[in-house]
């Protein structure tokens, strides 16, 4: 999926899929990669809209990425 469409928005569907490859792509490469740096990137690459610090939040919760590691890891939320 290219990060800039030349005329258009992204859906949210594509913002979701943008967030977490983003937030994969910059823990790979050892940098910070919370809500802010996230959506610093995503303002650099021009995606529009531009979601908010907290739907960032939410959709890396949602994706079980808001834990240092970096994937969704089952053993850890046997019983919760």
């Amino acid at each position: 999926m290219s990060m800039k469409k030349p005329m258009g928005l992204f859906t949210p569907e594509e913002i979701e899929k943008i967030v977490v490859m983003e937030r994969l792509h910059l823990y790979n490469r050892g940098l910070y990669c919370g809500p802010q740096a996230i959506s610093r990137v995503l303002d650099q690459k021009g995606v529009r809209p531009l979601p908010s610090i907290s739907t960032i939040n939410r959709i890396l919760s949602r994706n079980c990425l808001t834990h240092p590691r970096t994937g969704y890891y089952p053993e850890d939320y046997i019983g919760d």
